[in-house]
């Protein structure tokens, strides 16, 4: 089998290659470039990345090379970035990233002449019925599925997920035993691009700063005055510099340039119980196509915890209803919805307030 390998630097990457080595594959190694380099400091190098992927391919033998999609990445995913902020609305690149970049761009530039693309996902796949379906991973705290879930049925049928089986602490203790160069390296975190830089400071660039006022949601009192809505999203605590907290962001009224705030460790302001879902996408296909309220599971972002409810259809959005508390429903996020089992990703769409 011809297998491309996406990999990073990072440890997860490293350790899937190497379990396809352990298999007698073979697979030709590409690290994608999407880090920007700019001229006013907001620079995201990947010399270490390289470096670490490099030492990777040599330890196997591999063919190694660089695809720089900067400038897909700029077009796409970093314009769709700033589109959303600047409407109010809490985007997600990284879910845009794996559908347009890792699996779109790179797919029509280099993947297309391979039968399989292997990554470091925390992500699984299934056959039903002779269809390929995303499924969740071993480990719930690492699963990634929820990244994924705007990927199509060509893209999903053509991946490869040699992590889904693994807890992270297993991963980790493959690549310490196996003496890979990225072993002891940090797990990366923050958007995909950004690197080490400060996603307030890369929104400013674009946006720059316009101050207004934040607003006790109950007394209607300014209590203090902000930057830009477009640096704040919904049920985000950390980083309003107010007082006599926590206090939680729980709405934001763009035209007037507000944030409204709740205080309290558990205000019922930062919680809600449904949303509706626009632009509805399905991985594989429908599998309600009756359009009758189905039992499912769902995340509106990326946690461990997979939540219950009724999906519901109603002249062509799909509206999520749950007895459970739902924290930060953030306009603009994916909404992912998983069967009631929480084992196979149905898919995705963008979440708007009901």
């Amino acid at each position: 089998m011809n297998i491309a390998a996406l990999i990073s630097g990072g440890v997860d990457s490293a350790v899937a290659v190497h379990l396809l080595c352990e298999q007698g594959y073979n697979p030709d190694l590409f690290y994608i470039r999407i880090g920007m380099d700019t001229d006013d400091g907001l620079t995201c190098t990947a010399e270490e990345d390289i470096e670490l992927a490099t030492a990777t391919a040599r330890r196997y033998g591999l063919k190694f090379e660089i695809i720089d999609l900067q400038k897909e990445y700029w077009d796409n995913v970093v314009a769709y970035t700033i589109d959303k902020v600047r409407k109010g609305l809490t985007p997600n690149p990284d879910v845009m990233c794996n559908k347009l970049i890792k699996f779109g761009c790179f797919e029509q530039k280099v993947g297309f002449a391979y039968d399989k693309i292997a990554t470091g996902h925390y992500a699984s796949t299934c056959e039903i019925e002779g269809k390929t379906w995303l499924a969740t991973a071993k480990d719930p705290i690492k699963d990634q599925t929820d990244f994924l879930a705007q990927i199509d049925y060509l893209q999903v049928s053509k991946l490869m997920f040699p992590l889904g089986s693994f807890m992270k602490h297993e991963v980790r203790d493959i690549a310490l035993e196996a003496k890979l160069p990225s072993a002891r390296r940090k797990d990366s975190q923050g958007i995909c691009f950004l690197g080490k830089i400060n996603y307030n400071d890369f929104i400013r660039r674009f946006l720059g700063e316009k101050p207004g006022a934040i607003i006790e949601l109950e007394s209607e009192k300014e209590i203090g005055t902000h930057k830009g809505f477009w640096f704040h999203t919904i049920g985000q605590r950390k980083g309003l510099g107010l007082s006599g907290g926590p206090w939680f962001v729980v709405k934001k009224d763009i035209e007037k340039n507000i944030l409204y705030v709740s205080r309290g460790y558990d205000t019922e302001k930062q919680y809600g119980k449904q949303f509706r879902l626009v632009d509805f996408h399905f991985i594989t296909e429908n599998p309600w196509a009756d359009n009758k309220p189905k039992e499912v599971c769902f995340k509106i972002r990326h946690t461990d915890v997979f939540q219950h409810g009724i999906l519901t259809y109603q002249q062509g959005e799909y509206t999520i209803k749950s007895d459970e508390k739902i924290q930060g429903i953030a306009p603009g996020q994916f909404g992912v919805i998983y069967d009631k089992d929480a084992h196979l990703c149905i898919g995705s769409g963008e979440i708007r307030h009901t």
